[in-house]
């Protein structure tokens, strides 16, 4: 049983940490309540939660059917990040496996240097990446931003770490059944990691959604722009509607949430995995 000055310090720290989190989720409360706004009443103070005039109608029409192809942006957004996810899972999976249960010369090695080129930052080899893009041909093209983003270190790294508390015997089991490296990984190694990888899976889809750098570097035709490169567009013609803009940044963020709906519970489990093994 919890002492009664125990007790208290857990309901101060809880009472602390909700009044945070409000704190934290005013900005996204406030973008929300401005795209159900005209844009007179957006900056107007005190700040009206819950309108009482709804422009949602025109602002949604503003974004989706008038100047700015959003809709195309958006579906040019949703293909370059699904592919690159994607990619990125099976690449970083297959390497996390390899480092763990495989065994070959140099293994470590190799790891070690892979380890070693997290400290260089994608800022420092811009001008290297343009080049090789280039000279493959592949400028101007979604595929040199799916090409730059679908390998990660970070999350081969965190694949690996977690891998290598699934306990070998699974592998012998297998092995004795005769099933080889491919039908281990395929049956045994990614079912068990299933929390990982849905943590993996929703952060690189928001890395790569809200990814500015490499479609502003690779891309230079408005028709192959993504949702972040699109916001500027709207940026430059609605500078003077902030209505119009919080509905934009409403509607780019919807497939984020999505995306952490449909996984949350995988990710909720692996929290409690790692504590149950911590």
């Amino acid at each position: 049983m919890l002492s009664l000055s125990n007790r208290i310090s857990k309901i101060i720290a809880t009472v602390f940490m909700g009044a945070l989190s409000i704190l934290f989720i005013f900005p996204l409360l406030w973008m929300v309540s401005s795209a159900f706004k005209f844009e007179k009443d957006v900056m107007r103070f005190p700040i009206e939660w819950i309108p009482s005039s709804i422009n949602v109608v025109n602002n949604f029409k503003a974004v989706w059917m008038q100047n700015v192809p959003f809709a195309h942006i958006y579906l040019n957004s949703i293909k370059v990040a699904i592919i690159v996810t994607l990619i990125s899972l099976i690449i970083s999976t297959m390497a996390a496996y390899s480092f763990t249960k495989l065994k070959f010369r140099g293994r470590n090695l190799v790891f070690t240097i892979l380890l070693a080129l997290m400290i260089i930052p994608d800022q420092a080899t811009l001008i290297p990446r343009f080049m090789l893009v280039r000279w493959m041909g592949l400028y101007d093209t979604h595929a040199a931003i799916i090409l730059m983003s679908m390998f990660s270190i970070y999350f081969t790294f965190l694949l690996r770490q977690f891998m290598a508390g699934v306990s070998d015997e699974y592998m012998e089991a297998a092995r004795i059944d005769g099933a080889g490296h491919l039908r281990t990984f395929t049956s045994i190694m990614l079912p068990l990691c299933r929390p990982v990888i849905a943590t993996v899976a929703i952060i690189k889809f928001i890395w790569s959604w809200n990814d500015y750098q490499n479609p502003l570097i690779f891309l230079q035709s408005k028709s192959l722009y993504t949702i972040p490169l699109g916001m500027t567009l709207f940026r430059d013609d609605y500078t003077t509607n902030d209505a119009i803009m919080m509905m934009a940044a409403v509607s780019a963020i919807i497939p984020l949430l999505i995306v952490f709906i449909v996984l949350q519970k995988q990710v909720i489990n692996g929290i409690a995995l790692g504590g149950v093994k911590g």
